[in-house]
């Protein structure tokens, strides 16, 4: 997965990953879009650390001063009190901003925090919330320490107490947008600032957030590592078609793909279905991918810009309007490759390729079903995922 610049020293990963720094940090999305995404620049130079496209980075992100500072004043604590973790003693504040996710409340502090309040006829709705699992999880989406503590003025935990009732912090994957043969030396990322208001506070995702409030120009350090994706490579032959099918940020990936095959040479089609809200201020890396297409690297460009018109258009309906021509590619022998969200955009995709091969491939639904499912993704290898 990596190397280092000599042969004894201890290769990065996760358990030891590198100290990079930002060289680059834009808005990809223009003034009027109801997004932020941002392209972010991840300088690896002197880490030795070699990456393929398809593979993932792995970030360590960081709560922000004022995320802190809100929990710590919420508690009544300085900050400066010493905790124990994992046999070391470390500053509050510095196992806060490192170690734990502050704006995602868990249960288990809910419960602690139910369990300290006053007994009595008129319980606090949180007591009996407590009661119900999937009553509490309602009520906790979109809420973190400072929106329960401050609901529940007085109560009080010590440092100790508190830390052993916050979720830790895991590292965040983000996929590779950039190609190692033109960017050996640095990782390109995609990356959707998570950003919303809610019990009237605004509150940022961990990781999206930490990276968007990173200044290349101030002192910094951003620990990662690289997390390959053994089943989300090129395929070996230059001259196989790809297809790929890439809305949003799924799209980074695709991104790194084109540059890798422009740079060989190889000499397969490509044809990118790229979808987002609004064309005028949502086309990500618009410039480059027309070129790419000028040049004929980018073989067909398929988009799907969902709020441009009354109706909502998305990726797997410009993949039903160019059914025949997809499943001829298909047939030809094309890798499809598919990034972005698991929960809706991928099963959406999904059953589209099987409406295709049944109405496009003159197959009855149950050997649609067989060929997508089977034929194309088990044992051609024709297939390949990667979402989140």
């Amino acid at each position: 997965m990596t190397a280092t610049t000599s042969p004894t020293a201890k290769p990065y990963t996760r358990a030891n990953p590198f100290p990079a720094r930002i060289a680059e940090n834009r808005v990809l999305t223009l003034q009027g879009s109801e997004k932020e995404t941002r392209h972010i620049v991840v300088d690896i130079r002197g880490s030795g650390i070699s990456y393929q496209v398809g593979d993932s980075l792995g970030i360590f992100a960081r709560n922000s001063p004022e995320a802190i500072g809100e929990l710590l004043q919420a508690l009544g604590l300085s900050g400066e009190e010493t905790v124990s973790l994992q046999g070391q003693t470390f500053p509050l504040r510095e196992i806060l901003a490192s170690q734990f996710v502050l704006n995602r409340v868990t249960k288990k502090f809910a419960r602690s925090l139910a369990e300290k309040l006053a007994p009595g006829p008129s319980r606090d709705p949180l007591q009996a919330l407590c009661q119900n699992e999937a009553e509490l999880d309602t009520y906790l989406y979109g809420r973190d320490y400072v929106d329960l503590l401050r609901s529940h003025p007085g109560a009080s935990f010590g440092p100790e107490e508190l830390i052993g009732l916050l979720g830790r912090s895991l590292p965040r994957l983000y996929s590779v947008a950039s190609a190692p043969a033109v960017y050996p030396e640095e990782v390109h990322l995609t990356v959707a600032v998570v950003r919303f208001q809610a019990h009237g506070r605004e509150k940022l995702g961990l990781a999206s957030g930490h990276l968007a409030r990173i200044e290349p120009s101030q002192p910094h350090e951003l620990p990662v590592y690289v997390q390959p994706a053994k089943h989300f490579r090129l395929p070996e032959d230059p001259t196989a078609s790809l297809i790929l099918v890439g809305p949003g940020t799924g799209v980074a990936p695709f991104r790194a793909f084109l540059q890798q095959r422009a740079a060989l040479g190889h000499t397969g089609k490509n044809w990118l279905f790229f979808g987002e809200q609004h064309r005028a201020t949502d086309f990500f890396y618009e410039e480059e991918f027309l070129k790419l297409h000028r040049k004929g690297v980018l073989s067909r460009l398929d988009t799907a810009f969902s709020r441009d018109q009354a109706q909502k258009i998305y990726v797997q309906h410009r993949m039903v309007e160019q059914g025949e021509a997809l499943w001829a590619w298909l047939q030809e022998g094309a890798h499809l490759y598919v990034c972005g969200d698991a929960h809706r955009m991928a099963k959406d995709v999904h059953q589209t390729l099987i409406d295709i091969a049944h109405r496009f491939g003159g197959l009855s639904p149950e050997e649609a079903a067989h060929y997508v499912n089977v034929t194309l993704a088990k044992e051609q290898k024709r297939y390949h995922k990667d979402v989140y």
